[in-house]
C-alpha cells in the first residue's frame, strides 16, 4: 500500500509513505501531469519501507528528468545508483 501526501511551498512535494510498486507509477505520473509546468516536483521518500525493482528503475528515470528525491533511504539510493550503471 502507498499513501501519497501533497504539499507545496513554491515547489511541489509528494511525500510517499509505505511501499512503492509498479502499480503505483501510473497514479504518480497522473499527479505529476496535474502540476503546472513551472513547478519543480520533489518526492519525499523518508517513510518508504519497500520498493520493487521496477519502481527503482522509474525513480531513477524521474530523477534524471529533474524530479528531486528527498530523504532517500540509503538502500534505495544504492539501488538507484546500480541501475544507472
Amino acid at each position: 500500500m502507498l499513501k501519497i501526501q501533497r504539499s507545496s511551498n513554491g515547489d511541489v512535494v509528494f511525500a510517499l509513505i509505505g511501499r512503492i510498486e509498479m502499480e503505483h507509477v501510473a497514479e504518480l505520473q497522473r499527479l505529476f501531469s496535474l502540476e503546472a509546468a513551472d513547478h519543480h516536483i520533489a518526492l519525499d521518500l523518508k517513510d518508504v519501507v519497500r520498493v520493487d525493482r521496477d519502481a527503482v528503475k522509474i525513480l531513477s528515470r524521474w530523477e534524471a528528468d529533474s524530479i528531486t528525491l528527498k530523504n532517500c533511504p540509503a538502500y534505495i539510493r544504492q539501488w538507484i545508483n546500480q541501475e544507472k550503471k
